[in-house]
């Protein structure tokens, strides 16, 4: 299908990168580089004493995976490699030296998408925006005054905290503990005299108050040894403090070993105060004498300056992201930490004459550590593979949560919400709703980031108002000193800009800027959106609470059997498909030689390449991951070219949906509150059919009185439930499965236990003996159907390795082919979704005056109120662009205008507001008003019925209360709760409500009694006392009351004695009242 631009689309001034580029060149700088960084760090690694022996840490290297990719996943195991180290063992005494090379651990590796494989499943490690390393300046009012701090915040270390008091003392926290002056912490960085402080800050200190002075009158010590004293007192409470052993601790905090501000530090630190940039230090990774001056002269030009604002934390260039790489590098290190003490332990009890290498080193720790990270860390996640957009953006998801990072409870609206520095960097649209909201954010398409973690996004430079070939990277610090134009501008072929005046930028506000004043310009109107975002066409025509239920509903979007490309489009669709990895793509041109269901070959000269294609795999959702090859025999292909289309792309272009004829009408309340009215040729077209794949896991232990058996030879099942397991007792591939199918017949051993009156009289009828086996054969689960696609059998003996006590494995996997139902939930991309309410017979539909039906019926009362309005705008160029037989590609932005739009719907010989006669399916008569008809593009979500669906008859009761369990997985109830026992009040329902509460619940001899009475047939009894009332005495005796039960007093008769006694002397009052009166 040929494509058709619209608008001022023209080609971006620069083309996106690849999408999934930040994962894999973090972990690549970590298999380069980052490993030998630690390793140098802890080489060498010296004995207790320091004289004996020392262990260098030469170099290190990776083998080959020893497993591919394809073999790990189908046998559930980790995609790693060997890293291999070499050591040097060096005898201080005799001068030896013994090398070893030695196997330290596995490593996972990344895949060519940037996920990992841990035993078969894919992992995500999501990065994390956390606060950058350096120094930040903080403000606190106090009496009406504005007092000036900072924090200097290192790699690791001890965080230093300086605050200005009413009175101009400045003092300083080390590690969050009691505070001391400023001045004694010069001191210990040999400035000990007070001249030589009052010397340091001459030129700064001249304001109405003087700082030092005050600082140095509040500072007790006066010596060099008096200040190490004092830290030490606050960082050591209740120790014994001697000049000696508090200069010993100090010089450790403050030393290369135990501190580290990082070159990501040093770099914030000259960025923040540029007079620390000129001046050369000896170790730049530690804190320096020149450092604090210029921190404290900052703090007081800050006190100084009425106008001083203090640093915006929430900004992006104060924050970084920290990639898989740098995380994992983290977790190594301290692998390294705890392998270098028992390294150290081994030293002090070995021989020295015969000691090797090896036997000082054990890795384990090291690998403890890598393992650690993979499976529990709360960034390495099981991928999300709904469909290939949602593993995209998973993989380029960067979090504020995590460990070190923030946390949900506290953080405040401040960190949550979209700031200026966003642009071109995190995208200010798609974020997940509910508790994380703005604690996740995903990048945007242009976004890259720099080698200290900071995000940049590009710009073309900009010369006398012609734009150059230049392209720029901007951290949002540098971005703020430049004027930039927005892309929209219009631009000459020599890339001479026409306007006289452009929007844009000026110091980070929008501003008018004349043609000769700009200095950058945007290089794409999508600039400053994510991949899923700028998938909405006229996405500036939404909401924007609509535009990101639309962006996070496309990810939820699931596979249909016949994928189909959007009738209106983006251009961002075939970017999205060839980054997600999943695509495959010729490397040579050449000729297409030979297609079948599995492969695909090309010719290149003499050379034969054969690309080998992944059919029917689960992915982690229980979708299906499947190509198809979309070329024939004798096609001439291109380097790049598609080969094979994913079960989500068609033509190579991502398609989530199917494109609907829809109508905005209201049909007689049946699409009331968003619900849709589908037509049944939807349904028998298989438009929204889709696939899903189960798998089941069996495990056959060993028990305590045997191990467990698989056998078709099942006691007390009927032939018929057997007729699909083999001899082992495993259903065969193929067959249909029902729900409480035997998928896998297995008997375990139960113990010696008396026989039933029953079984005694049938041993002695037919004198077997009772087969001392129980049946746990696992069943398919309730409302689960479909054919087995797949078995895989691990078992011991093959050498598979499986948990303590399982002699081996069964994995089946069923899938099932799902129709679309009422009850599926549907949506566009502008987040107008819904629930599907009925699905009409096509001759019921409404029809267009050539008789055709429409598809799907959507409420015209869901877009006013929502305000997004693009899903209009999209129905009406869809439907000129099915008439016309192209795709319309119209970028977010940028894209086509209402001009336009009544143009296309005019060559299509469609009327210009895109609204037509309809006729109702059911009478043949005409609706009053014409309705606005056209193209929509709908998707499927993985919310469905068939997965929500579900009734209690009989199922588990809780513990405690007695009370059924609540939800599906558990078989449980709906909860009858307080409003809903209002309700029944309101009616007067009272037996209704009774059972409800009683014997339908938690009154437990009377659920045995109503089973009872239902069984003979009979009059239930009254209900007895609700367990829940007992949990209530219990609550209240926990609370020292001590509560009795009473019941009733007196005996029945008494009663009625005692009541008509009652009720005549009210009589009797009520005739003395009546007298009175």
């Amino acid at each position: 299908m040929q494509k058709k631009y619209f608008s001022h689309y023209r080609e971006p001034l620069a083309n996106l990168p690849n999408l999934a580029e930040m994962q894999i060149q973090s972990f690549k700088w970590l298999v380069k580089e980052g490993v030998g960084e630690i390793l140098k760090e802890f080489s060498p690694v010296l004995d207790y004493t320091g004289e004996e022996l020392a262990l260098e840490f030469l170099d290190c290297s990776f083998d080959e995976p020893k497993f591919d990719e394809n073999y790990s996943r189908v046998n559930n195991l980790s995609y790693e490699a060997s890293l291999r180290l070499r050591i040097r063992l060096v005898n201080k005494r005799t001068g030896e030296k013994k090398e070893q090379e030695i196997f330290l651990a596995d490593m996972p590796i990344m895949t060519p998408r940037g996920t990992f494989l841990i035993n078969g499943v894919e992992r995500v490690i999501v990065s994390q925006l956390a606060r950058s390393f350096g120094a930040y300046f903080t403000a606190n009012i106090s009496h009406g005054k504005k007092l000036f701090g900072a924090k200097v915040i290192p790699s690791r270390g001890a965080w230093l905290e300086f605050e200005t008091e009413s009175d101009g003392t400045i003092y300083v926290k080390i590690d969050r503990k009691r505070k001391i002056a400023a001045t004694a912490l010069l001191r210990i960085f040999s400035m000990e005299k007070n001249e030589d402080i009052k010397n340091a800050f001459s030129k700064i200190d001249n304001g109405e108050i003087s700082f030092i002075n005050q600082t140095l009158e509040k500072d007790s010590t006066k010596t060099a040894d008096d200040a190490y004293v004092e830290v030490f007192k606050r960082v050591r409470q209740g120790e014994l403090a001697t000049p000696e052993n508090a200069r010993e601790l100090v010089e450790l905090m403050f030393g290369p070993e135990r501190y580290d501000i990082s070159a990501v530090g040093r770099y914030k630190l000259g960025q923040r105060l540029p007079a620390l940039a000129s001046i050369k230090v000896k170790n730049p990774r530690i804190l320096n004498k020149e450092d604090l001056i210029v921190i404290i002269s900052e703090i007081i030009s800050l006190n100084n300056n009425p106008l001083a604002v203090q640093d915006d934390i929430d900004n992006l260039g104060n924050r970084r992201v920290r990639s898989v790489g740098e995380m994992l590098q983290q977790r190594l290190r301290i692998g390294l930490a705890r392998m270098e003490r028992t390294i150290k332990d081994r030293m002090s009890t070995s021989d020295l004459a015969t000691v090797t290498p090896a036997q000082l080193l054990n890795a384990r720790p090291f690998a403890a550590v890598i393992s650690e990270f993979f499976m529990t860390n709360q960034l390495s996640q099981f991928m999300d593979q709904t469909n290939i957009l949602s593993e995209l953006e998973h993989k380029r998801r960067v979090s504020a949560l995590g460990p070190g990072g923030l946390t949900r409870e506290r953080s405040g609206f401040e960190v949550r919400d979209v700031h200026p520095s966003y642009y071109g960097r995190l995208c200010p649209i798609m974020t997940p709703e509910g508790p994380n909201i703005g604690l996740i954010n995903y990048l945007a398409g242009y976004a890259k980031i720099n080698e200290y973690g900071i995000l940049e996004t590009p710009y073309r430079k900009v010369i006398d108002g012609r734009v150059t070939k230049e392209l720029h990277y901007l951290t949002a610090f540098e971005e703020v000193r430049h004027k930039i134009a927005q892309a929209g501008v219009s631009i000459d072929k020599e890339g001479n800009i026409l306007d006289e005046e452009c929007e844009g930028r000026s110091n980070g506000q929008p501003a008018l800027i004349p043609r000769g004043g700009i200095d950058y310009i945007d290089v794409s109107p999508q600039q400053a959106f994510s991949i899923a975002t700028s998938l909405v066409p006229f996405l500036e025509h939404d909401d924007s609470t609509r535009a990101m239920m639309g962006s996070n509903m496309q990810r939820q979007a699931v596979p249909c059997v016949r994928p189909q490309a959007p009738l209106v489009a983006t251009g961002m669709e075939e970017k999205a498909a060839k980054d997600s990895g999943r695509l495959v793509l010729a490397e040579v041109e050449g000729i297409i030689s030979k297609v079948d269901a599995s492969s695909v070959t090309v010719r290149s000269g003499k050379k034969d390449k054969t690309y080998e294609l992944v059919t029917f795999i689960r992915s982690n959702q229980s979708t299906v991951i499947h190509q198809r090859p979309s070329v024939k025999v004798g096609d001439k292909v291109e380097k790049g070219d598609v080969l094979a289309d994913t079960s989500l792309t068609d033509r190579g272009h991502l398609a989530l949906g199917q494109n609907l004829l829809v109508a905005f009408l209201s049909w007689g309340g049946a699409n009331f509150e968003d619900a849709i009215i589908l037509s049944d040729r939807v349904v028998k077209d298989d438009v929204f059919t889709s696939v899903l794949i189960e798998d089941y896991t069996v495990s056959v232990r060993d028990t305590k009185l045997g191990p467990e058996i698989t056998t078709h030879d099942i006691p007390n099942v009927g032939e018929e439930r057997l007729k699909d397991l083999d001899e082992d007792g495993i259903v065969r591939i193929g067959a249909e499965v029902r729900p409480g199918d035997i998928l896998v017949g297995k008997i375990s051993p139960k113990g010696e236990s008396d026989l039933t009156p029953e079984e005694r009289l049938l041993r002695a009828i037919f004198g077997e003996k009772a087969r001392d086996v129980k049946d746990t054969s696992f069943r398919m689960p309730h409302g689960r159907k479909g054919r087995v696609v797949g078995i895989k059998i691990f078992s011991r003996e093959k050498g598979d390795k499986l948990e303590t006590g399982v002699i081996k494995e069964i994995q089946v996997e069923v899938a099932e082919m799902r129709k679309v139902s009422p009850g599926d939930k549907l949506a566009g991309r502008h987040g107008n979704k819904g629930v599907i309410s009925r699905i009409l017979p096509q001759e019921d539909m409404p029809y267009l005056d050539d008789g055709t039906p429409v598809d799907i019926i959507l409420n015209p009362l869901g877009v006013a109120s929502r305000m997004n309005i693009g899903q209009v705008l999209e129905t009406h160029l869809g439907w000129a662009a099915q008439k016309l037989g192209y795709m319309a590609v119209t970028p977010t932005l940028a894209g086509a205008t209402e001009t336009e739009i009544k143009e296309e719907l005019r060559k299509a010989g469609l009327p210009e507001d895109g609204k037509v006669k309809l006729f109702d399916g059911r009478t043949g008569r005409e609706f009053d008003q014409k309705v606005t008809v056209g193209m929509v593009y709908i998707m499927k979500l993985s919310h469905m019925v068939e997965d929500k669906i579900h009734m209690r008859s009989i199922g588990p009761y809780s513990l405690i209360t007695q009370q059924p369990l609540g939800g599906k997985a558990q078989g449980g109830g709906q909860r009858f709760g307080e409003m809903e026992v209002w309700a029944l009040e309101g009616y007067g329902a009272a037996h209704t409500l009774q059972e409800v509460l009683t014997i339908k619940s938690d009154d437990v001899l009377g659920r045995a009694a109503a089973y009872d009475a239902i069984v003979r047939g009979e009059p239930f009894r009254a209900p007895n006392m609700p367990a829940s009332f007992h949990v209530l005495v219990n609550e209240l005796k926990g609370l020292s009351l001590d509560v009795e039960l009473k019941g009733v007093e007196s005996a029945p008769e008494e009663i009625e004695e005692k009541e008509i006694k009652t009720k005549s002397r009210q009589k009797e009052r009520f005739e003395e009242y009546i007298e009175a009166e």
